[in-house]
């Protein structure tokens, strides 16, 4: 599913092989229309570009974790990228001159594959655990770790910058 490039570096020991130790469950799982890496969308802007929405399915035991949710009108979803390699620590990305540190790039090949995503709520069914979402940039079927609302006051930083990189 990824395939190597110039340049990129493995760790000695892939995490995947390594014994849990953070305890992490899966609340639910993500229904969306991508189904394969070559369809699904890179990053969140080109999620909304493609105009179709995506459900989260919270299990019953995380339910009740709901209750106030519709209050917010964006959503923090922290996901298991599960299809990604763990043991990638160097990657040459297709856009750059030059390879990169994981922990420089916002790709799911890392560690640990955990995915940010911003997503706007469209609406929340307790009762039966859906979460209606504007968009979303992952596989169908992807695990989820947390849900947090968004908060515009604490969570966003219109001066941040990454050298080198030009953003709208």
């Amino acid at each position: 599913m990824f395939e190597a490039r110039s340049g990129e570096r493995l760790l000695e020991t892939d995490p995947a092989d390594m014994p849990g130790d953070g305890h992490v469950v899966f609340i639910g799982r993500i229904a969306s229309p991508w189904t394969s890496r070559e369809t699904c969308p890179k990053n969140m802007r080109a999620a909304r570009e493609a105009g179709r929405g995506a459900t989260l399915l919270v299990d019953p035991p995380y339910r009740d974790g709901l209750a106030g949710l519709e209050r917010a009108s964006h959503v923090i979803i922290l996901s298991w990228l599960h299809h990604a390699p763990r043991n990638l620590i160097v990657q040459k990305p297709r856009h750059a001159a030059e390879p990169k540190g994981v922990f420089s790039l916002r790709s799911p090949a890392r560690p640990n594959p955990v995915g940010l995503h911003v997503a706007k709520l469209v609406g929340v069914d307790i009762g039966n655990g859906c979460i209606e979402l504007d968009a979303i940039d992952v596989l169908d079927g992807t695990p989820v770790i947390d849900l947090k609302p968004y908060f515009a006051s604490i969570d966003a930083f219109a001066d941040a910058t990454i050298a080198g990189r030009d953003e709208p």
